[in-house]
This record gives C-alpha cells, sequence and structure tokens, in this order.
C-alpha cells in the first residue's frame, strides 16, 4: 500500500473512537433496564469527550494528508468532503450534551419537589 494516512494507526484509533466506543455506549443504555444517574451522566461526558477527540484527531489527520503524496487521503481530509466528517462528533456531541442535560433537569426536578416538601409555605 502507498504512504497515505489510511495505513496510519491514527487514522484507525480514530475510528475505532469516532464508531465502536460511541455505538457501545448507546447499546449499554440501551440495552439495560435500570441504570444509575452517575452512570449516565459519566456516559454523557465519555460522549462529549469522544466528540472532542473525534475534531482533533480529523485536524490532525487533515495535517498529515496535506503532506502524504497519496491522493486518495486528499480527496477525504483535504477536500470539501471534509465538512461532512465533523458532522460524526457534532452528533455524539449534542446526544452527550443531551444526555447531561436530561440527568440534571431530572436531578433539579427532584430536588425541587423535596425542597417543596419541606417547605410548603414558599
Amino acid at each position: 500500500m502507498e504512504n497515505t494516512i489510511f495505513s496510519e494507526l491514527k487514522f484507525w484509533l480514530m475510528m475505532i473512537a469516532s464508531v465502536v466506543m460511541p455505538f457501545g455506549i448507546y447499546s449499554y443504555l440501551i440495552l439495560k433496564k435500570a441504570i444509575s444517574k452517575k452512570t449516565t451522566l459519566v456516559f454523557g461526558f465519555a460522549l462529549v469527550a469522544i466528540a472532542g477527540m473525534d475534531v482533533y484527531f480529523l485536524k490532525v489527520l487533515s495535517a498529515a494528508a496535506k503532506l502524504s503524496p497519496s491522493l486518495a487521503d486528499d480527496t477525504i481530509f483535504v477536500s470539501e468532503i471534509s465538512l461532512a466528517l465533523y458532522l460524526v462528533p457534532a452528533m455524539f456531541g449534542g446526544i452527550g450534551v443531551n444526555i447531561i442535560s436530561h440527568v440534571l433537569i431530572k436531578h433539579l426536578d427532584e430536588a425541587n419537589q423535596r425542597f417543596q416538601k419541606e417547605h410548603p409555605d414558599t
């Protein structure tokens, strides 16, 4: 295979982090019958971290693609198509933020209900 970023470890680590880990998290969250708030919160933060890591790797791979002699990686990482690659981390980050937001809103609702029971006159 010619010298291309597709043969580099960075590319395959990004693919694992971008596809396998998030779908593993989604599968776990969907298949569990009961899950704690803390676990859900950790998975939400993990999705946001994965999204950030993906953006970093996309930048690194784009710079590496410019320097490689292969035109195949230029087609994906240096052209306008590369913009579409950023939709994947945006989606994972958005879902992670929604999960975090859901846990926090649920906690605040429960805390507000407890406060109302303890202080009915306010």
